[in-house]
């Protein structure tokens, strides 16, 4: 048994199988989950688990060398905006539209409880040396 980290045993495998330049969309409860990409539901009620709690989460385990979110967020999340912000400094926005078109070609899907508009993030694995 793991002692330390991510202990969800779907989402630990799934972070384990990704490699360099694979897409991982971080995603509200809300969010149009495409067919094809692996999906880790962590949904449990709205707003458990946040998507703050989950990002940062995956942020631990994952190394990544570049971020994408949907321009909606400025005006309709702040907290989510300054959380992005936060994390990454030269976050790609574009529109939601174009967030859900990209989304389709992830490896890996993980679904939030998060109730709060566009607290969504598609990251791009890096490597660690």
């Amino acid at each position: 048994m793991k002692r330390a980290g991510i202990l969800n045993r779907h989402l630990s495998g799934a972070l384990a199988e990704l490699g360099h330049g694979d897409g991982v969309l971080v995603c509200d409860a809300g969010m149009p989950i495409p067919d094809g990409p692996r999906v880790v539901d962590l949904a449990f009620r709205a707003g458990v688990p946040s998507f703050a709690e989950v990002l940062d989460g995956l942020l631990t385990e994952l190394v990544v060398e570049g971020a994408t979110a949907a321009s909606e967020v400025r005006e309709a999340n702040p907290a989510a905006t300054a959380l992005l912000d936060d994390h990454f400094p030269g976050l790609e926005l574009v529109s939601h539209e174009k967030l859900k078109e990209l989304s389709a070609h992830v490896r890996l899907v993980v679904r939030t409880g998060e109730a709060q508009p566009y607290a969504n993030v598609l990251l791009r694995c890096g490597v660690f040396f």
